[in-house]
């Protein structure tokens, strides 16, 4: 086990190939916990949702708190993965900024009720502190790399220092991502707005 790990994140780890009475439980408890809070939700109103026998909701977990903590660690990892563009040429630098940025804006609207109870939850729980702590900071540096490697190679001209230009777009993402959630038919506009001013930032100018 890494060092620091949680026991309950390393489960989540190892099981990418869940059973799908485990993944429909996952779903079931985001949409409970969206739609009740925290406090109020229980473990009979997941299983409801979900489908599946409260026996069945403890092979896989041993309580509401964990499900929970395995969601902030699923969240984590979706934005993670919004940073990974498969398919995408990486040596398009417009074309990597606008799958990325598309693929952030997406996750963060889809996850935005829960995202609000994981920062509160963080106030409480050190666990999902760690994790909500992780999942605003981990792609803003991972961006922040991208963007030094792009100007050591002199294929961008960033026009601050890398991290600050990185929390400059995590920042504007967020923000549309809200908007996007509020009304989804602003999706695209959001998406090509954040772009180009990632693109102004990194000193690239419009394919012209």
């Amino acid at each position: 086990m890494a060092r620091n790990q949680q026991p309950w994140a390393t489960r989540t780890a190892r099981d990418r190939s869940d059973a799908p009475a485990r993944g429909r439980l996952l779903d079931a408890a985001e949409t409970v916990f969206a739609r009740r809070g925290y406090g109020a939700t229980t473990i009979a109103d997941i299983t409801a949702e979900a489908e599946v026998s409260r026996a069945g909701f403890y092979v896989y977990f041993a309580s509401k708190e964990e499900i929970f903590r395995v969601l902030a660690v699923r969240v984590r990892d979706a934005f993670l993965a919004a940073q990974d563009v498969p398919g995408v040429d990486q040596d398009d630098v417009r074309e990597v900024v606008g799958a990325s940025t598309a693929a952030f804006i997406a996750a963060y609207a889809r996850h935005l009720p829960l995202l609000r109870l994981l920062e509160q939850q963080a106030q409480t729980d050190d666990d999902v502190r760690a994790v909500w702590q992780e999942t605003q900071e981990r792609p803003i540096h991972r961006s922040a790399r991208y963007i030094r490697r792009l100007a050591a190679e002199g294929r961008a001209a960033p026009v601050a220092d890398p991290l600050a230009v990185a929390r400059a777009v995590g920042g504007m993402s967020i923000q549309f991502a809200r908007l996007t959630a509020s009304d989804p038919s602003g999706y695209d506009a959001a998406v090509r707005d954040v772009t180009a001013m990632f693109l102004h930032l990194l000193g690239i100018g419009p394919d012209r």
